[in-house]
């Protein structure tokens, strides 16, 4: 039966991560590898790990290189069949999340599980702003633009061993370039969750205001070019808006 190794990347995040390992603390699955990887936090971050992470396996505090640096240490730590991310300002929306993806990776031919998101507002997190429903990651979709959302995305180490991890010259972008090379490059047979699995905060390094938005979008057409994906600018930037429009009209009729 496959494993779980689930990572957690954070860096001064006392404010959330005592959602975010108590989300973990809840879920039904029996056995689980959970690892933390902190940035050398100033704060009281890696003390509410160590005082509320009661299924923390291993939890280490160091400087790094940012968010995919902490992401490429969770992996090479880790020692599971199948490989999660939950990072510190997110958190699980159900108690069976995890169990409910190990499910579907009993069929040992299932590569890639991911599901849906909601995006919520920093302080009250009942409020729903936003809802992501994940397309399939075909290469037609990933051309466009589209992509599973990263923090509901588990992977077989295989994959991993196949595609590389995370490319640390993506500063902006470094999870939807790592999506797009592993869906543009290898033919994997996934299975799509139509739940939410994860709530996460609005906000955040390219999740935030107009200029982050166009920041990070400049470094995914950096990686398109660099990945071979030939797709029009313009058509881009359309999938990218009306993305956007139908994840706010579903956040609005959420809340409804």
């Amino acid at each position: 039966m496959a494993r779980l190794s689930l990572i957690t990347a954070c860096w001064n995040s006392a404010r959330t991560i005592g959602d975010t390992v108590r989300s973990v603390n809840e879920q039904t699955l029996p056995d689980l590898e959970y690892l933390v990887i902190d940035g050398a936090s100033t704060d009281d971050t890696m003390a509410i790990v160590a005082r509320e992470g009661r299924r923390v396996t291993a939890a280490v505090s160091e400087p790094d290189r940012g968010i995919f640096d902490a992401y490429n240490k969770g992996i090479a730590r880790s020692t599971g069949d199948v490989i999660g991310f939950l990072n510190s300002d997110d958190f699980y929306a159900s108690p069976t999340v995890l169990a409910d993806v190990m499910a579907a990776f009993e069929d040992e031919t299932i590569d890639v599980v991911y599901g849906d998101l909601t995006y919520v507002d920093p302080v009250n997190t009942d409020k729903i702003e936003r809802v992501w429903r994940s397309r399939p990651p075909t290469k037609a979709n990933i051309a466009r633009g589209h992509h599973p959302a990263h923090p509901t995305l588990f992977l077989r180490r295989r994959v991993y061993n196949q595609a590389g991890v995370f490319d640390l010259g993506y500063r902006q972008a470094g999870d939807v370039e790592f999506m797009m090379r592993v869906f543009h490059t290898l033919d994997l047979k996934w299975v799509y969750l139509p739940k939410i699995m994860v709530r996460m905060r609005s906000g955040g390094a390219t999740g935030g205001n107009f200029a982050s938005l166009i920041r990070q979008n400049r470094a995914v057409r950096k990686a398109q070019v660099d990945l071979g994906i030939r797709y029009p600018l313009v058509g881009f930037a359309l999938h990218k808006i009306m993305d956007r429009f139908q994840q706010r009209l579903r956040g609005r009729m959420a809340t409804l």
